[in-house]
């Protein structure tokens, strides 16, 4: 979750800042255990994390069995990927490059995720054409996004309307459009669901954190995230 603390500047600090605190602490955590739930088993999965920033889903996935690569449009964030996966003793490839144009084979990988990638993506069709070009037939993607109805997206469209150059172009979803999407690229949704309940403050986001994914298993209603998985259908 993009949440306060990097709503104007986005690089691997702000990442790190953003996870000290109380508030980016809760979510991160909600955020990546909603995506690894959906994810399913990867012990020997090919996984593939798109925009992957420093690289902390990418490590969560190997840990967990799967042979992972991350990709991402900004050096400094990939040279912090390197740095902490080196750190950990984690083994995994970060490259440089686009959603629009991947820098894979077809079919390279059993799992993708792209975590709130789309929504600063102009076009999101192209966007979700190559993250299923690159799934295998039967794999499985994982998107998270910012979800429309939110005080988050609110304050994220405040910061738009006031000259941040990083959420005057953002775009917002509901989870009928972001199936929409999915389907238009020849993907089968399989589930959906909702996360961060509680507005931008570290308190309530301690205090509301237990009932979180209860409440994100039922609804996507105002929920800042929501994560779908879909999957690629085998050929008959």
């Amino acid at each position: 979750m993009t949440g306060a603390d990097k709503m104007t500047a986005i690089g691997p600090h702000a990442y790190a800042a953003w996870r000290a605190s109380s508030l980016g602490a809760v979510t991160e955590a909600l955020e990546q255990r909603l995506m690894l739930e959906l994810l399913g088993g990867l012990a020997s999965a090919h996984a593939l994390d798109i925009g992957c920033g420093d690289g902390a889903l990418v490590q969560a996935m190997v840990a967990r069995g799967a042979t992972a690569a991350g990709v991402d449009p900004d050096p400094a964030m990939l040279a912090a990927a390197r740095k902490h996966a080196a750190e950990a003793n984690v083994s995994a490839m970060f490259l440089e490059g686009r959603v629009e144009n991947l820098p894979f084979p077809d079919a390279s990988f059993d799992r993708v995720t792209a975590v709130t990638v789309l929504c600063f993506v102009a076009d999101a069709v192209k966007a979700l054409r190559e993250m299923a070009r690159v799934l295998g037939p039967g794999g499985r993607l994982v998107l998270g996004e910012l979800g429309r109805w939110s005080l988050w997206a609110l304050m994220g469209r405040v910061r738009g309307w006031l000259g941040s150059a990083t959420w005057k172009t953002a775009r917002f979803r509901d989870t009928a459009e972001l199936r929409r999407l999915a389907e238009a690229a020849g993907l089968t949704v399989t589930a959906t669901r909702g996360a961060i309940f509680y507005p931008p403050v570290g308190r309530l986001a301690r205090a509301m954190a237990p009932i979180d994914p209860w409440l994100g298993r039922r609804t996507t209603i105002g929920a800042a995230f929501i994560a779908f998985a879909a999957t690629r259908p085998k050929a008959n």
